[in-house]
């Protein structure tokens, strides 16, 4: 359900060789992390109402009308009782303050891989009134990666003087990750801070699959008492009426078109696979800065699952920053094995074979010949 830019147009003569994805390390100031929390650039423009929902799926048009009136509820007061969040650390945190009302504090999307809810989710943060400074929006991965970077009681300051804190592709892949966002969005909500998520799993199912769930039911539990869980039903847009998977192009093709394409990147797909794992996942957006389209030569299967999901990340921050990806070698769904597709991180794989294959079709005006 987002809008999507045409794809850029090859320029006749590069000016310079490709970029290389590969040569790139970047390193990524903490402050940026947090400034960087807002929508990513394909979702700017959604609102509620660019979202077209689908007449055969009322679920969808109930979202939209929840969603509104969830925002809308936001307008007033911060939940902790004052009229104004207290400032603090890097100007968002706040000070101790009375504990938020009983009851949950957050709206969670549950639904198949494109069915907009990352539209909606952006169009909760756009339609939310207060200051972008006091609203903030990332994905799960940037969440616990922010927590990295600033530390766990640093994180929780600079938070909570928010109003709203979106988290799109609500994930738990690890006990790790479990208890820390259990205890992060436990303090955030004491301190009044309202949550809103998406994920493809329901918030009592998170974990399943991945690790020993029923050991940590009392946090996951914890979780999904602070959500309000929508279910939005719907076939993945992305696909609709179209083919399903882009065919590869050639190796010369693909050179070409990096080399006729300023500001692209020209780059081996197991090379870059390889210097994925020398980079940590919040750099992964850093490392695609300025790139107008990534060429890729030699897709093959993904080798291993840390390698696969190493991928994913990259696939999600590629499409929220419209960047076309053009490709020779195997179609993008067969990157990974029938074990994995069937394992529990399916639903990760199955978003990035889906994302991966929107952002082909964006490239294919870049082969001329």
């Amino acid at each position: 359900m987002s809008s999507s830019s045409a794809a850029p147009q090859p320029s006749p003569i590069a000016e310079a060789s490709p970029l290389s994805l590969c040569a790139r390390e970047p390193h990524v100031p903490a402050d940026r992390l947090v400034a960087e929390m807002v929508p990513p650039p394909r979702f700017d423009s959604v609102r509620f109402g660019t979202y077209i929902p689908d007449p055969g799926q009322p679920s969808q048009s109930e979202a939209v009308q929840v969603l509104e009136s969830f925002a809308a509820g936001l307008g007033g007061a911060h939940a902790s009782g004052s009229g104004k969040p207290r400032r603090g650390l890097l100007g968002f945190g706040r000070a101790k303050a009375p504990k938020a009302p009983a009851g949950p504090r957050g709206v969670y999307l549950d639904g198949g891989y494109g069915v907009g809810k990352t539209h909606l989710l952006a169009s909760l943060w756009h339609a939310t009134p207060a200051e972008p400074s006091l609203k903030a929006f990332g994905t799960f991965v940037e969440l616990t990666n922010l927590v990295g970077a600033l530390g766990f009681q640093q994180t929780v300051q600079t938070l909570s003087g928010h109003r709203l804190l979106c988290i799109d592709e609500f994930e738990l892949d690890d006990p790790g990750d479990t208890v820390l966002v259990s205890t992060l969005l436990g303090k955030l909500v004491d301190a009044g801070v309202a949550l809103a998520a998406t994920s493809n799993t329901l918030p009592g199912k998170l974990g399943e699959g991945r690790f020993a769930a029923a050991d940590f039911l009392r946090e996951i539990q914890g979780l999904s008492a602070h959500f309000r869980a929508l279910r939005i039903d719907g076939e993945d847009y992305r696909h609709r009426g179209l083919p399903e998977v882009p065919a590869p192009f050639s190796d010369d093709q693909v050179t070409r078109a990096a080399y006729a394409t300023e500001g692209a990147s020209l780059d081996d797909f197991p090379r870059l696979l390889d210097h994925l794992a020398k980079v940590h996942p919040s750099r992964y957006g850093a490392l695609t800065d300025d790139l107008k389209a990534v060429c890729l030569t030699g897709v093959a299967p993904v080798p291993d699952q840390s390698t696969a999901l190493r991928l994913v990340v990259l696939a999600d921050r590629l499409y929220d920053r419209e960047v076309p990806v053009l490709a020779s070698g195997l179609p993008f769904d067969r990157l990974f094995s029938e074990e994995m597709l069937n394992g529990g991180y399916r639903k990760k794989y199955f978003r990035a074979i889906s994302r991966l294959t929107a952002l082909a079709r964006d490239a294919r005006g870049l082969v001329t010949g």
